[in-house]
């Protein structure tokens, strides 16, 4: 077994690191403010923009898995240093970098989304997740890193909680039985990615080497609408039939005055206001891992709200 360093203890940081410490490997998690160690997770206090910090947490590891976000309306300000310092601890040290990307870089498209779309996102966030990856995908390429993205949709799941628009908006309220209010077209085809799945796929492309120099879409199942990810829930819940409603546009808008997030999700309303779909067969012919059937991911996300909502909030 090898040891690694994730960065950030998110959702996603979260369940990679539990991962990779149930592999047998030594983990060590990045973050501002630390953490409690867990059995094979040791948690180092430290700012990832700190290049020579992350560094010397990163000697000696096989990879570097950047699962780390700023403030969703700081990324186009924040996300640039952030890829930039793993990039330079990555040359530095010979660890495989990882990243943890998603599919805002697209932009706005026609059709399923493919790893071989280009990257012409015009919105701020979209732009700053592309240029991202250009680094480090230029620095591969020059030899001078080792690096692979793995690209997400809406994460859905276990510890998914404000952040996921199938989650802390969605899940309690389908708990008590009472109607949901969503962003965009609540009949819309979208994809939803099993935060498992992306820890799974995460550690899988750390040690294949057949995966570097390029992005891949994490194993996603068949896109389900809003409304059909809520029928799922209520049946699992026991709560029978919620009422789903989308939020128009000129309520989102007078909404963003006064919440930073409602206002940042401009930039990708389109998402929800049409099909938004993933293709990840490109992954799922080369590698091991697979979604996770729907029933489990239902119920596993059900149990975990159940156990934690008093403290998600």
């Amino acid at each position: 077994m090898s040891s690694h360093v994730v960065i950030g203890f998110g959702p996603a940081g979260a369940t990679t690191a539990r991962l990779l410490a149930a592999q047998g490997h030594a983990v060590t998690v990045v973050t501002r403010s630390g953490g409690r160690p867990e059995p094979g997770i040791e948690h180092l206090a430290c700012d990832a923009t700190d290049t020579r910090r992350l560094t010397e947490a990163a000697r000696g590891a096989a990879a570097v898995l950047h699962c780390a976000a700023p403030p969703y309306h700081r990324w186009a300000q924040e996300w640039p240093a952030l890829v930039a310092s793993a990039c330079t601890a990555a040359e530095a040290t010979g660890a495989v970098l990882v990243l943890l990307g998603n599919l805002y870089g697209y932009g706005p498209v026609d059709g399923p989304l493919t790893e071989d779309l280009p990257l012409a996102a015009a919105g701020p966030k979209g732009r700053a997740r592309a240029e991202g990856w250009r680094t480090a995908l230029a620095l591969h390429e020059q030899g001078r890193i080792r690096a692979v993205e793995v690209r997400a949709s809406d994460f859905f799941g276990p510890g998914v909680t404000d952040g996921g628009h199938l989650a802390g908006r969605v899940v309690p309220p389908v708990l008590r039985g009472r109607p949901v209010t969503t962003l965009g077209d609540p009949d819309a085809p979208h994809s939803w990615t099993y935060l498992p799945d992306v820890a799974a796929a995460l550690v899988e492309v750390a040690g294949r080497e057949d995966a570097w120099g390029r992005a891949w879409h994490v194993p996603t199942l068949p896109a389900a609408s809003v409304r059909e990810m809520v029928g799922l829930l209520a049946v699992q819940a026991g709560t029978g039939p919620v009422a789903v409603r989308g939020i128009p546009a000129p309520v989102l808008s007078a909404a963003g005055l006064f919440s930073p997030l409602l206002r940042e999700l401009k930039e990708v309303r389109y998402q929800f206001d049409r099909p938004f779909v993933v293709d990840s067969s490109a992954y799922e012919a080369a590698f091991q891992v697979r979604p996770t059937p729907v029933d489990v991911q239902v119920k596993a996300t059900l149990d975990w709200w159940r156990e934690h909502a008093p403290a998600a909030g």
